[in-house]
């Protein structure tokens, strides 16, 4: 059977570090509030002059390197991300011309956290389907760019990065199991950015001035929808498999609140040192939160042969999805 298989990882973040003792001197809060309510202890920051692509090429090449392709054999680019270089053109076009993957068709996905797990969905259909037979898939974000500093309830949460994948048809029996995207939109509300865009264009007064750039939540109703979603795509993987909770040997989540992650493995079954976690290092990176915990858990060595996999998200829109894979 034709699979799509992760050959390679990569993943890069900003040098600059912003820690909860930072955020203390710049909002009313405190590393003990932050830490308690999320298990973020720091994020990282985009410097000026750095990019979504700044970071996505970056990654790229990491895991371009470890799978051994070279640029120029891509047939396909896929980015998720939600804080893109520009409306348009798509991020994943600068991020081919920087590459040089003169051969890649290259386009962005807006999944918003789940912009990886959708990317992974569409490299199995495109393997499966033989329309592609190696593709690049990334989630990349600079969600500083549109935290509005002075919300003490937002602002704690987002930090920048991404993470890359290399994906490539194989006919063995490791690589992607299944992939399960969803979306829910009658509560699209609860997560958005308002501006600026076609229903907002907004001048540029009123654009500062009513804070249209800046992403809007309503954390506790997001809390609640994310753990019955995220709950509910990894066992809709399990299912699909035939397998159980006993038989993952990582859960790899969205990382946007340690008590998510917390709830949703509880939720499925799976024991705390069997899901990885680096929240508390980066944040929450929305798309690019799985690749980046992907690609550390690879490069410290715990993903073994034969292991399985299980990456679950949750995002605006709202989005939901799962991937279950065979290493």
């Amino acid at each position: 059977m034709l699979r799509a298989r992760i050959t390679g990882t990569g993943s890069a973040v900003p040098d600059k570090i912003l820690t909860n003792s930072d955020l203390e001197k710049m909002v009313n809060t405190n590393d003990e509030w932050i830490t308690t309510r999320t298990g973020i202890k720091e994020r990282r920051i985009a410097a000026d002059g750095e990019y979504t692509s700044t970071f996505a090429v970056k990654a790229a090449r990491r895991a371009l390197e470890m799978a051994n392709v070279q640029p120029d054999e891509l047939d396909l680019i896929l980015l998720g991300t939600v804080t893109p270089d520009f409306p348009f053109p798509a991020t994943a076009c600068i991020v081919q011309q920087e590459l040089g993957a003169a051969n890649a068709a290259a386009f962005d996905l807006s999944a918003a956290c789940s912009g990886f797990i959708y990317g992974l969905n569409m490299a199995e259909a495109y393997i499966k389907s033989g329309m592609a037979r190696k593709m690049l898939v990334m989630g990349a974000e600079v969600l500083t760019r549109i935290v509005d500093f002075t919300d003490r309830n937002t602002c704690i949460l987002f930090g920048d990065g991404a993470g890359a994948v290399v994906v490539e048809a194989s006919t063995g029996e490791h690589g992607i199991l299944s992939s399960h995207i969803y979306t829910n939109s009658s509560h699209w509300g609860l997560l958005y950015q308002p501006g600026v865009g076609g229903r907002n264009p907004g001048s540029a007064k009123s654009t500062f001035e009513e804070k249209l750039y800046y992403l809007r939540m309503e954390g506790n109703d997001v809390f609640k929808h994310a753990v019955r979603a995220m709950g509910d795509a990894a066992v809709a993987a399990l299912e699909y498999n035939n397998v159980s909770a006993d038989d993952v040997n990582w859960l790899i989540p969205h990382q946007a609140n340690r008590r998510i992650i917390e709830a949703t493995g509880k939720r499925v079954g799976i024991p705390e040192e069997r899901i990885f976690v680096n929240l508390h290092k980066y944040g929450n990176t929305s798309s690019a939160s799985i690749p980046i915990a992907l690609d550390e858990a690879n490069r410290e060595g715990r993903l073994k042969d034969g292991n399985l996999i299980l990456m679950d998200a949750f995002g605006g829109g709202f989005t939901y999805g799962s991937v279950l894979l065979k290493w």
